[in-house]
């Protein structure tokens, strides 16, 4: 029986290995095309990948799920940089930051984002989370509220929701990751990468260039599938375990959500969250999905004005 499986064994790992070296020569391909942008330091030993652009109060932006730094390059850094010091981090093991082995939870990258800005001279910063990053903004303010002076949140995940992981991460963070995220790294087609980016922004356009200069094959590499499938799987607990404690932050926090974000639902996150942290305004964006940093960034900038504001920085 045992010599009838060797065969299939042998294609399996011929097939692995094909997959390896594919993914390996794609990696190379996607970080000479999209090399970082900015500089790094160290923290605790590890290597924390920043661009930082501007004077005046310090404002720190932290990226989504499947993403980058380069989300904020894209035009945000440049534009917000006339009034701030813009500090936009990689979340570890996406872009050039490198992730823990044992796992990043919101907690752990917030600790880590918040002594980068710290050694960067930014001690209380405006700190501005989209979706994913809005968790980790969160458990910066409940965590370090020394080293905080406001929040910004955009379509921010900050309660816990209904229904189970979806497949694509079941499948990355799963017992067959070792043979999907080579195959993944190796072989996914571009036609799919560009239809997941119209899809993180329905029901709104894609803005010209942004496609081309995110750095989505940046993603695509076995270190980040991993390490933002191990992030995603534990997301929905570490937010249970933070939400009871909104109620306590104290600090000016503005909230932004589209109406239309099927993505991360303004009804089952924001709505609640906003109504839990005392004082915290919310403003709803009609026709607007997940993406108000793009589609309606004149709300964002009206947003960060306004926390500034709030915490006596303007």
């Amino acid at each position: 029986m045992w010599q009838a499986l060797l065969p299939v064994a042998a294609l399996v790992l011929a097939g692995c290995g094909l997959a390896g070296s594919k993914a390996a020569k794609e990696e190379a391909a996607a970080e000479a095309a999209f090399p970082p942008e900015g500089d790094f330091l160290q923290v605790d030993g590890r290597r924390v990948h920043y661009v930082e652009q501007g004077s005046g109060p310090a404002l720190v932006l932290i990226h989504g799920a499947s993403g980058n730094l380069r989300d904020w390059t894209f035009d945000a850094v440049s534009r917000l940089s006339a009034d701030y010091r813009v500090i936009a981090f990689d979340r570890p093991g996406l872009g050039y930051t490198e992730a823990e082995a044992e796992g990043d939870s919101i907690f752990e990258q917030a600790a880590l984002l918040s002594a980068a800005a710290a050694q960067l001279g930014a001690t209380r910063p405006i700190v501005l989370g989209q979706s994913y990053g809005g968790a980790v903004a969160l458990a910066w303010a409940a965590n370090h509220p020394e080293r905080v002076s406001a929040l910004v949140l955009l379509g921010a995940a900050s309660q816990p929701w209904e229904g189970g992981l979806p497949f694509f991460y079941k499948l990355t963070a799963g017992p067959l990751a070792p043979l999907a995220n080579p195959a993944i790294a190796a072989f996914a087609p571009d036609a799919r990468v560009q239809e997941a980016i119209t899809e993180v922004f329905a029901p709104n356009p894609v803005p010209p260039g942004y496609a081309a200069h995110i750095g989505a094959p940046l993603t695509l590499r076995r270190e980040s599938l991993d390490a933002n499938a191990r992030q995603r799987a534990s997301l929905k607990a570490e937010i249970r375990s933070l939400a009871p404690r909104y109620p306590a932050l104290d600090l000016p926090v503005e909230l932004i959500h589209g109406e239309a974000d099927t993505t991360v639902g303004l009804q089952i996150h924001s709505v609640p969250t906003a109504a839990q942290i005392p004082g915290a305004n919310l403003v709803t964006l009609p026709g607007t999905g997940h993406m108000p940093q793009h589609v309606t960034p004149a709300q964002m900038d009206a947003a960060i004005a306004r926390a500034a504001a709030r915490a006596g920085l303007r």
